[in-house]
C-alpha cells in the first residue's frame, strides 16, 4: 500500500503548475494518509488537482463600492427599493454571496426585487491586531450600514450573521437574517471544539507575535473537521468528462475558500480561544460597544436558515431565541450548490418581502 501511494506522487500525477489549493502540503498529506487504505482514491484525488489547477475560471463580476470604513467598503449590486445589506463572514472572502453568473445569491434578490449590497471587508493590516469580532461590528459594519443613509435589511452568512446579530441590537435595521450563523458554540461537536483549541495551542502565541492569523491556517482546521470529504471531492473530479461544466464551477467554488485574508490577532484568539472555551455569546455574556447581545430582545424581526449537514456552523449552535428554517444541504451548499436556489435563495426573497409588507 505504501508503494502505492508513493507512486502517485512520483510518476506525474502531481501538477506540475502551483495550483491555488491551500495549504497544499496538508492537502498532500492527507492524500498520503488515504493512499495507505484506498491508493486508488488517493490517486483520482491527485488527478482531480491537476483538473483543478487547469480548469477555466468564470470572472468575478465587478462591484462599485458606494461606501468605505478603514479597511471595509460596502459594494452596490443594484436593484430598487430598501437595501438588502448582505454580511459575509471574515473568513474566506464575500464572493461566496455573487459567486458567479448564475449562481449569485446577491443576482437572484436583486432580480426578485430588492437592493442588493454587499459588505466586503478587505484586507487587514497588522496594525488591527487588537480588533475584536465585536470591534469589527462598531468599527466597520456599523459606520457602513449608517452611510447607506436608511435602515437595510441584514442578512448574514456565516460568522457575518453572528455579528449582523449584534448590529441589528446597536443601529436601526429593518429586518434581521441569519444564514447558518453560530451563536451557542458549546454546542459544537467536541472534536470540532478540540481543533479550534488544539490549533490555538500550536500558533496562538505565532499569531500574536504576527498579530494575525493567516487563511491557511483556518483552512487546516476546516479539513481537519472531515479530512477524507476534503480527498474526496478532489477525487471525484478524476471522473467527469473535460468539458463537463461542474469542473469551473467546482474550481470557483474552490477558489473562493482558498481565498481570504488573515484573521486580526484578536478576533482569531476569540474565534479559536475564547468562543469554544467560555461561549460568551450562548451564556449572555458577549458585549459589544458595550453593549450585551442578546438575541431574545432583538428590536427587529428576525429568522435564521440553517444546514442540515453543517460541519461549519452546526444547526445545533443556533439561537433559541430565532425562529429557524433548515436547508436541505451543506454550509457552503446552501449558499451556492445545486439546492441553494430551492432550499434558500426563495424562501429567503419570500422573507425579505414579508418584512417590507409587514413595516408599511
Amino acid at each position: 500500500m505504501v508503494a502505492a501511494k508513493d507512486s502517485a506522487l512520483q510518476h506525474g500525477v502531481l501538477p506540475d503548475v502551483a495550483p491555488t489549493v491551500r495549504p497544499l502540503p496538508l492537502f498532500l498529506i492527507l492524500v498520503q494518509r488515504v493512499a495507505e487504505r484506498d491508493p486508488v482514491l488517493a490517486r483520482d484525488a491527485l488527478r482531480g488537482l491537476r483538473i483543478y489547477a487547469d480548469a477555466p475560471r468564470i470572472a468575478a463580476q465587478e462591484r462599485s463600492i458606494v461606501a468605505r470604513a478603514g479597511g471595509a467598503a460596502i459594494r452596490d449590486c443594484g436593484g430598487r427599493g430598501p437595501p438588502v445589506l448582505l454580511i459575509p463572514s471574515l473568513i474566506n472572502p464575500s464572493r461566496i454571496l455573487d459567486l458567479a453568473p448564475g449562481n449569485s445569491l446577491a443576482q437572484f434578490l436583486v432580480d426578485a426585487g430588492h437592493h442588493v449590497l454587499i459588505v466586503d471587508w478587505g484586507v487587514g493590516d497588522v496594525a488591527d491586531a487588537a480588533m475584536t469580532i465585536g470591534d469589527h461590528v462598531a468599527q466597520r459594519l456599523l459606520p457602513l450600514m449608517a452611510a447607506l443613509g436608511t435602515p437595510a435589511h441584514l442578512v448574514g452568512y456565516c460568522l457575518g450573521g453572528t455579528m449582523a446579530t449584534a448590529a441589528a441590537m446597536l443601529a436601526p435595521a429593518r429586518s434581521l437574517t441569519q444564514i447558518a450563523a453560530p451563536w451557542h458554540f458549546s454546542r459544537y461537536q467536541d472534536h470540532a471544539r478540540q481543533a479550534m483549541q488544539s490549533l490555538w495551542a500550536q500558533q496562538g502565541a505565532m499569531v500574536q507575535r504576527l498579530g494575525q492569523l493567516p487563511m491557511e491556517s483556518l483552512q487546516s482546521l476546516f479539513w481537519a473537521i472531515d479530512p477524507d470529504r476534503t480527498v474526496r471531492k478532489f477525487a471525484a473530479l478524476a471522473h467527469m468528462r473535460p468539458d463537463d461544466p461542474r469542473i469551473a464551477a467546482f474550481a470557483v467554488m474552490e477558489d473562493w475558500a482558498n481565498g481570504g485574508a488573515p484573521l486580526t490577532a484578536a478576533a482569531a484568539g476569540e474565534l479559536l480561544h475564547h468562543f469554544p472555551q467560555a461561549d460568551p455569546c450562548g451564556s449572555g455574556q458577549w458585549q459589544v460597544a458595550g453593549r450585551r447581545i442578546d438575541p431574545a430582545q432583538l428590536p427587529v424581526a428576525a429568522h435564521h436558515f440553517t444546514a442540515r449537514n453543517d460541519h461549519i456552523a452546526p444547526a445545533a449552535s443556533a439561537s433559541d431565541a430565532i425562529e429557524t428554517t433548515p436547508c436541505p444541504s451543506g454550509h457552503v451548499g446552501m449558499v451556492a450548490g445545486s439546492q441553494a436556489r430551492a432550499g434558500l435563495w426563495v424562501p429567503l426573497a419570500s422573507w425579505l418581502e414579508k418584512c417590507d409588507a409587514d413595516a408599511r
